[in-house]
Formats: structure tokens, C-alpha cells, sequence
């Protein structure tokens, strides 16, 4: 995948988008040499980027989050260091932003910079087999309303549709003519289809785009 500056993922609740980030910004990594995750979630405080904050560590990646984050006060509060995700044009980040337009609404304070800078992916991230989200319409509704309390258009779709552990091959195929009908409807491209590491093999050359997909270590 070739990256913005900035690359915001966003997405219906429950979509997966905090284990797509920490995934992105491994890879990111592994082409740039300053790279950071920013935790904006306000609505999840239970899957964090926090909790891959050992691996980021391990591999060069700077965690800005806030100081709450995974502590007993872990309250919808935002990393103090907020504006520095537009202010500092030299490293390359991955936004990790809350699930629906509730959670979209952190980043209304920064579109303005955002847009003018104009160096970014507004991702959203989609399931399938999410159970307000198993159609095309239901689908473009809720990221409708994202993008209206996020005030920036996505630019591109990541297929994430999957069940777990329990996913199969053939589960991820049958989502990809979903993805695509969001796209076609949207008018945006599908960036990729993600899928479990080990299923990645049985998938690879059938679907455009295949990432495979390291599954978040939940720390406790």
C-alpha cells in the first residue's frame, strides 16, 4: 500500500478498525522511518492501540494517546498532544478513530488542516457480517453520518468482513461483491481486503489487494 502523511481509519462500531491500524502501522514501518499510531478513540475504551503499545515500542512506533488510556480512569478524554497530529509534517501516522459518527466527531476540530494540508486516506473500515451493517444500504447510511461529523469524505474502503476465529476462506470471498458495491455506491476504490494471516495463503491471487491481518494481542 502506498500511504498519505495521515491515514484515518474510521468505520461502524465493532468493524475491527483498531486491529487494522495497529497492521497498518507495522507495515508503515517497514518503508518510513518516522512512524506513529494516534489512539483517537473516545467510544472503545475496551480494544485499544494502547494495548499493542509493546510491539510499537519494540518496532520504533511512537503510541500518541491519552494518559488515561487502559488505566482504571480510562474516561473519553484525547491525547493532550492532539494538535501535534497536524503540526508535525514529517512523520507519517495511522488515526485510529472511534466507531461511528459519534466517534468521528474528534475529528471535526482537525479537518481544517487536514483538508489543507491534503496528504491523507480517510478509510472506512467495513464488515459484512457486523449485524447492523449486512447490506449495501445499511452500510452507506452509517458512513454517511460519519462523514458528516468527521466534516472529510472517505477517499477509499478497507473490506474487513470477517467472524472471528471461526472465519473462513470462503466467508471472505463472499464478502468481497459487498465491498465493491459500497465502493461503486460510494464512488471510492476498495484500498484492500483484509484476512487472517494463516487463511491468507488459501486466499492469495483471488482477491485484489489481500492483506494479511496479525490479530491484537488483548493485554489484561
Amino acid at each position: 500500500m502506498e500511504y498519505k502523511r495521515l491515514t484515518m481509519l474510521c468505520g461502524h462500531y465493532g468493524t475491527g478498525k483498531t486491529n487494522v491500524a495497529v497492521n497498518l502501522a507495522l507495515d508503515l514501518k517497514k518503508q518510513y522511518t518516522s512512524v506513529a499510531v494516534a489512539d483517537l478513540d473516545i467510544v472503545n475504551p475496551y480494544f485499544r492501540t494502547k494495548d499493542s503499545e509493546a510491539d510499537f515500542a519494540a518496532s520504533g512506533i511512537e503510541l500518541i494517546c491519552s494518559r488515561y488510556a487502559n488505566t482504571n480512569l480510562d474516561i473519553p478524554a484525547l491525547p493532550e498532544n492532539l494538535y501535534r497530529i497536524t503540526e508535525d509534517r514529517e512523520t507519517k501516522m495511522i488515526l485510529d478513530i472511534g466507531g461511528d459518527d459519534s466517534g468521528a466527531i474528534v475529528l471535526g476540530r482537525l479537518a481544517p488542516a487536514i483538508l489543507a494540508e491534503n496528504d491523507y486516506e480517510m478509510l472506512t473500515v467495513i464488515n459484512k457480517y457486523r449485524p447492523l451493517t449486512p447490506d449495501v444500504e445499511s452500510t452507506i447510511e452509517v458512513l454517511r453520518e460519519i462523514e458528516a461529523a468527521s466534516k472529510i469524505p472517505f477517499t477509499g474502503i478497507v473490506n474487513n468482513s470477517n467472524l472471528g476465529e471461526e472465519t473462513t476462506p470462503e466467508d471472505v470471498l463472499a464478502s468481497v461483491r459487498y465491498a465493491e458495491n459500497v465502493a461503486s455506491a460510494m464512488g471510492i476504490p476498495v484500498v484492500m481486503t483484509t484476512v487472517k494471516a494463516d487463511l491468507y495463503a488459501k486466499l492469495a491471487g483471488k482477491i485484489p489487494g489481500l492483506f494479511p491481518l496479525q490479530l491484537q494481542k488483548k493485554y489484561y
